[in-house]
């Protein structure tokens, strides 16, 4: 289960707190989060890179930030070339029309986002990253994910002790963090403005359906659960999230109730004895390595008294979209308030 898990963290939407400015050798402090996003690592993002510029009149050829790791860095004010170590983050460097200045990236992104990047540009392992290579490269920063650092372990040590502007942004908990975490790629790549209007795409999403949301009567009030992974005989347990994950926040947005919301962790693996006797009136899956998990669902015995699975109220969504934290979360938004609600949410489809 273990080695089948981890497989799904690296999938899935990915903590050094003392100073750790570009060029400065220190990973003393490194924390790790045990959990999934970038599919991933949760965190809790506690920087606010609104307020992340500080002066630079010690060196204006640099902007002196916080990262959302609360990590103290030094980012060259011209950032012409950049590694990018998290699909999420690539995926706004594109969208701010950065594809030139990607000189190198991890696997995963270049899985998903190859066609959109430089032909044979280098592709890193997030975990186990070429660190001689990176360093060669002489990239003006590097952005990094907590999910780099989950083995509680600082991977990209050598890169720091060459003076590489090493960027880290941990998995947001909330859609506030989103748009923080965006914020902040925007000031280091001179494109703060872009990255905002990008954000306000997102933002906009979240104020139609929470306008949409307080029309739904309690009554009508559904609970949801939502799977990671699909139950098998060899993988009965289903992992799910609960709160302080922005995949909660969002269930909660639509006006539904998360099942797995009162875990003690963020990523919880439930049983299916638990899930079943919680009846959901929806089952939403963001399983992106089962075939056919809403086949699997609406088959496996046991659940067959499930309201959700009688009224085959079950959906599988795009998870490579929902699990990377950035903009395009609101696409994933209104996938999941359709589903739930389609009575309500109809016109956001149109």
């Amino acid at each position: 289960m273990k080695k089948r898990f981890s497989v799904l963290l690296l999938c899935m939407m990915l903590v050094l707190s003392t100073l750790t400015a570009c060029g400065k050798n220190n990973t003393e402090g490194v924390t790790t989060s045990e959990t999934v996003t970038e599919n991933t690592a949760a965190s809790e993002t506690t920087a606010s890179s609104t307020e992340a510029a500080m002066d630079v009149a010690e060196d204006p050829n640099y902007l002196y930030l916080k990262d959302p790791a609360e990590n103290e860095i030094l980012v060259p004010v011209e950032v012409n070339s950049i590694v990018s170590m998290a699909p999420s983050t690539t995926r706004v460097l594109l969208d701010l029309g950065l594809s030139d200045k990607i000189i190198a990236c991890d696997t995963n992104s270049a899985m998903s986002y190859g066609s959109e990047l430089k032909k044979d540009i280098p592709q890193f392992d997030m975990m186990n990253p070429d660190n001689e290579a990176i360093v060669n490269l002489s990239p003006d920063i590097v952005f990094v994910s907590g999910m780099s650092a989950s083995k509680g372990n600082d991977p990209f040590a050598p890169v720091r002790t060459a003076k590489i502007c090493i960027a880290d942004i941990p998995t947001p908990s909330t859609i506030d963090g989103i748009y923080k975490d965006m914020n902040f790629i925007g000031i280091c790549v001179g494109k703060q403005d872009e990255a905002n209007k990008l954000s306000k795409e997102l933002k906009d999403v979240v104020s139609k359906v929470e306008e949409i949301a307080v029309t739904i009567p309690e009554e009508e009030r559904k609970n949801v659960l939502y799977e990671i992974s699909t139950p098998t005989a060899d993988y009965p347990d289903i992992y799910s999230a609960a709160k302080d994950t922005y995949i909660d926040e969002i269930i909660k947005l639509i006006g539904a109730k998360n099942i797995a919301h009162d875990n003690d962790t963020p990523w919880p693996a439930l049983s299916e004895e638990a899930c079943i006797a919680a009846d959901p009136d929806v089952i939403i899956s963001g399983d992106t390595y089962t075939a056919d998990p809403v086949s699997i669902i609406l088959s496996t015995s046991g659940w067959e008294n499930v309201k959700a699975v009688k009224n085959k109220a079950v959906y599988v969504v795009n998870g490579d979209v929902l699990n990377q934290p950035n903009h395009h979360v609101a696409d994933s938004i209104i996938e999941i308030a359709f589903l739930v609600y389609p009575d309500y949410y109809g016109s956001l489809t149109k």
